[in-house]
């Protein structure tokens, strides 16, 4: 039963079956899809994180390293009478700068003056020059009392001498470094600046400066500050460099007021792509490193594999299970078409039944008939013969019709085939296009029979000149009526005993016919009418309807 079941399934829904599993196996395969994509997401944060952790710990150790030598210039610086530019570059000599300290502009001496010192200042910076060097901004620009200009900034370089001059107390970001700085008295950051090095707007970078002071406790007074300038782009790719596989994108921001200000970002960001944020303490300020992934939003190799091979076995499913619907449905038609056969065959086999025992009863009762009315065993043997052969004509008529309907002309032409091409009598017979239902065309091919058995021998068939009307007409569309008169034939009397001729048709015809016969011995000729029933085909024409369902399958 449950397998028929599942059969059923596919003959009544034969396509919605196939889309339901295509359906289905489409959705696991995305329901995987899914996952891998998810597990790939997983994978990548916890990358992308231990990425970003790498990184800041690179930049925290590049800025610890710069601290550190800060802290120890401070302590040099701190302990002579004054920083010439002998101590100064000796100090950076000992750093070896180019190995040891990547990602800075270098290490610079800004003291901390008035303007009462300006001159004795500006002084130092022209020993050496061509030109006369001054504090910029001066004092007639931006009047002001503390000054930490740019004294001394190794390497030498071009780039440096740019700054040389500046007063980076003019400045309020750096101003404001170099005032939290002597608070805590550590190394301290500024935030976004550009530097004096730098020539284009939108380059940043930042500076961390250490105080130095000259003497201790309570009486100590500010000297002055050595720092480090540093270009965020520079220092960025310096700090990369520490970590194994800088597969990532990166923004830095400066973070001021709680608001983050970019300071540089790498070539390969995007504006649209996966981050991971890490606050970073630089040098006693905080600043943000965004990390982002180098992955697109593609799917990954082994999600696009999963979902192309559970496409293909989604589609080659649905072909398959349209084949079963397929075949379901065929074998479905085939059951169908056997159980109707074999119900046609039962009614066959009931209908011939039924025929044959018509016909045997039939038989019988000609049999009996002609027993009884015959004188010898001859006259017997010749009715039986005659009967029987018009019997079986009407039979092949009717079994070349398959047993249909059989028109009435058919069955008065077979019967009256031995007289139509008769020269010394006529037979005439006429009428509309009526067909019977087989046991009615074999009582009428009877009569029709035993009529022109008795034409023949005593009527008007029995000699020259005779005449034989056989006319039919409809008399409503359930109902025919048969005519025969003959004429031109020796003069008749009624029969002193009734033959067998006489009962044959107004016992056994008209009892198949269901209607009464009327048969009149006329002087001039036998008259005889016949009724019979014009039935639908559908209760008959078993052979017609077998014959179509085997058309149609």
């Amino acid at each position: 039963m449950r397998r028929g079941g599942k059969r059923r399934w596919l003959v009544d829904y034969p396509r919605a079956v196939p889309l339901a599993i295509f359906l289905l196996v489409a959705a696991v395969t995305v329901l995987s899809v899914f996952a891998i994509e998810r597990g790939e997401r997983v994978r990548e944060n916890a990358d992308l994180s231990r990425q970003a952790d790498a990184m800041v710990s690179a930049i925290e150790r590049r800025a610890y390293s710069s601290s550190s030598f800060l802290r120890a210039g401070a302590a040099l610086f701190g302990s002579q009478q004054s920083v010439t530019g002998d101590v100064f570059r000796q100090f950076v000599s000992e750093l070896r700068l180019d190995a040891d300290y990547r990602g800075a502009e270098g290490i610079g001496w800004a003291p901390a003056i008035t303007d009462n010192q300006l001159a004795a200042v500006e002084e130092q910076l022209s020993f050496g020059r061509v030109g006369q060097m001054n504090v910029r901004p001066s004092l007639q620009d931006d009047p002001r009392k503390q000054l930490v200009p740019v004294l001394f900034l190794q390497p030498d370089t071009l780039r440096n001498r740019k700054a040389l001059g500046f007063d980076m107390y003019s400045e309020p970001t750096r101003r404001a470094a170099m005032d939290e700085a002597t608070r805590t008295v550590r190394p301290t950051a500024s935030g976004r600046v550009n530097l004096v090095q730098d020539s284009g707007p939108d380059e940043f970078g930042f500076i961390i400066y250490m105080p130095v002071f000259d003497g201790r406790g309570a009486q100590r007074s500010l000297k002055g500050f050595v720092y480090s300038p540093f270009n965020a782009s520079q220092f960025l790719t310096s700090a990369s460099e520490l970590i194994t596989s800088p597969e990532a994108a990166f923004r830095f921001f400066d973070v001021s007021g709680g608001k983050p200000l970019l300071m540089v970002e790498t070539e390969n960001w995007v504006d649209d792509g996966h981050t991971v944020e890490r606050d970073v303490d630089l040098a006693n300020r905080r600043m943000l490193l965004v990390v982002q992934s180098k992955r697109d939003m593609a799917l990954s190799p082994l999600s696009l594999i999963t979902l192309l091979f559970g496409l293909a076995v989604a589609s080659l499913l649905l072909v398959v299970a349209r084949l079963l619907t397929q075949q379901a449905e065929e074998d479905s038609r085939s059951l169908e078409w056997f159980a109707q056969q074999n119900s046609i065959r039962n009614s066959l086999t009931r209908e011939l039944n039924h025929r044959v025992k018509n016909t045997l009863a039939n038989v019988l009762s000609i049999v009996s008939l002609t027993r009884r009315r015959a004188e010898s065993l001859d006259e017997f043997a010749e009715g039986i013969d005659n009967r029987i052969r018009a019997l079986s004509a009407t039979h092949d008529l009717l079994t070349q019709s398959e047993w249909g309907t059989t028109p009435i002309a058919a069955v008065i032409s077979v019967e009256l085939a031995p007289y139509i091409n008769a020269n010394d009598h006529e037979v005439v017979a006429k009428g509309p296009d009526v067909e019977l239902a087989p046991n009615d065309a074999l009582s009428l091919g009877l009569a029709i029979h035993e009529l022109a058995t008795n034409a023949a021998k005593f009527g008007a068939l029995s000699c020259s000149g005779g005449q034989v009307s056989v006319t039919w007409e409809l008399v409503n569309p359930h109902l025919a009526r048969i005519e025969w008169i003959e004429s031109n034939g020796p003069n008749v009397e009624p029969p002193t005993k009734r033959g067998f001729g006489i009962d044959l048709i107004e016992k056994i015809v008209a009892h198949e016919l269901r209607h009464p016969v009327e048969l009149e011995f006329d002087p001039k000729g036998v008259r005889c009418r016949l009724m019979a029933a014009v039935r639908e085909p559908s209760e008959f024409a078993l052979r017609s309807k077998y014959a179509a369902a085997k058309l149609d399958q």
